[in-house]
């Protein structure tokens, strides 16, 4: 039994807190620094693409599929972490970012890249076609039956593609399917947290059906003996400055309904920022995918910044690698990314560009320019002792670690330990008896 059937198993007996975190990221450092983490446990890592970053056409990282997995796993080679633990899942397969197209073009992409998925290996197969097409109606809101007659095609393409692999390898593990979606605010929350509405009860059973009527249709009787979760709103969201807290009361009409459908689990997207509690409310409720994303690039790049904070004290100006402003500049002379999402004045735009918790940098790190400032300062600050003292003042929950010899100052591994500090806060939520805070980083 794979890792995702098996947590839903391990709910279905009684086991509250199974869940898992889905890590949504291509940056290499990130990758690294979850599998690294990872070699803590005897468990699996689920590591997720979405279709606007990786799709037949190279999406915004350039890569395939298939080269998405070969990145994974040549990361993994490299830390020593087993490639049969690690989970590959593709996220909001279908239309994203053939919107503009009409139905039939639409979908015959859609259908080619969720079948390069299925045949690069993913296991985890995240279904979204909540999104309008050209020759949709912009007056009225999808219906859930032409959502699910989509998704219906799909998945049939996926099963198609499955069954090629199985014909070469016999063992060959059949993807599980995830339904739905929350239908996330482009670029975070704008919102007052009021605005943030939990999912209906009866708009999850709705889509359920409409599922059960278009898998019937399409002649596709066993589906949802391979679909585990649905995607959807449990109220959590974060924007540029806010956070929106998961609230068990407000989520209560949902999770409770939810126990009649013990057959699914459900996945909650933008739970990045969320305090450990509340991760580990969310899983107990049956929220078991924890969804996080910006968070992770987030974090690197807090890691980054205290770094070089550092640089500019321990390293002459002409030799530095001028990260900050590297950064700034990039975005600014490609503000595609970030342009329509990020509104104010022209100093709150620069603070958003840098701090804004919808961390639009993300989208830059693979180009030269940042790589190159990112290796420039590593290298600078491999070169050189870094005080203890400054550390603390910098990056006081590294201190810790390596005050007491659990990290080295090596800069690599401080800025990918900001990166395992976020990571505890999954393992806390999604592993037994786990425990966390600084004293029991060991």
């Amino acid at each position: 039994m794979d890792a995702l059937r098996r947590m839903l198993k391990n709910r279905q007996n009684g086991l509250k807190f199974a869940g898992i975190p889905s890590f949504c990221t291509a940056n290499g450092l990130v990758i690294e620094a979850c599998l690294k983490q990872a070699l803590r446990f005897d468990d699996c890592v689920l590591i997720e693409a979405t279709a606007n970053q990786v799709n037949q056409y190279g999406g915004y990282t350039g890569m395939k599929p298939a080269d998405f997995r070969d990145f994974v796993y040549r990361i993994a080679d490299q830390v020593g972490f087993d490639r049969d633990r690690i989970i590959l899942g593709g996220d909001h397969l279908g239309p994203l970012t053939w919107q503009k197209e009409p139905e039939s073009s639409a979908m015959a992409k859609s259908v080619e890249l969720v079948k390069l998925f299925v045949s690069a290996g993913f296991k985890k197969i995240h279904l979204d076609t909540s999104m309008r097409v050209a020759d949709d109606s912009r007056e009225e809101p999808l219906t859930d039956e032409t959502i699910a007659r989509r998704g219906a095609i799909l998945y049939k393409a996926c099963e198609e593609a499955y069954q090629e692999l199985l014909a070469k390898n016999p063992r060959e593990e059949r993807p599980a399917f995830i339904i739905g979606s929350e239908v996330p605010i482009p670029g975070g929350a704008q919102e007052a947290e009021d605005s943030i509405s939990v999912t209906k009860p009866e708009a999850v059973e709705h889509t359920l059906q409409a599922y059960r009527e278009q898998f019937e249709k399409q002649g596709i009787h066993d589906a949802f003996h391979n679909i585990i979760g649905i995607v959807v709103q449990p109220g959590v969201e974060f924007g540029d400055e806010d956070i929106f807290h998961y609230n068990r009361e407000n989520a209560l009409k949902l999770t409770t309904y939810m126990k009649t459908h013990p057959e699914i689990v459900l996945e909650g997207h933008s739970t990045d920022y969320q305090s450990p509690e509340g991760l580990r409310w969310m899983v107990e409720d049956g929220i078991a995918i924890l969804k996080v994303g910006p968070a992770l690039t987030f974090s690197l790049r807090e890691g980054l910044f205290a770094l070089s904070m550092m640089e500019k004290l321990l390293i002459p100006e002409e030799k530095q690698a001028h990260f900050i402003e590297v950064l700034e500049e990039v975005m600014l002379k490609d503000p595609a990314n970030w342009q329509k999402h990020y509104h104010g004045t022209k100093k709150e735009l620069k603070l958003k560009r840098a701090y804004s918790f919808s961390d639009r940098c993300r989208y830059y790190f693979a180009q030269p320019e940042i790589t190159d400032a990112i290796e420039k300062l590593f290298a600078n600050l491999s070169s050189v002792k870094i005080p203890l003292s400054m550390l603390r003042q910098y990056m006081p929950q590294q201190y810790l670690k390596v005050r007491d010899g659990i990290l080295s100052t090596d800069p690599k591994d401080l800025a990918e330990d900001c990166v395992v500090h976020l990571v505890e806060d999954y393992n806390y939520a999604t592993k037994l008896n786990y425990m966390i805070g600084d004293v029991f980083y060991r």
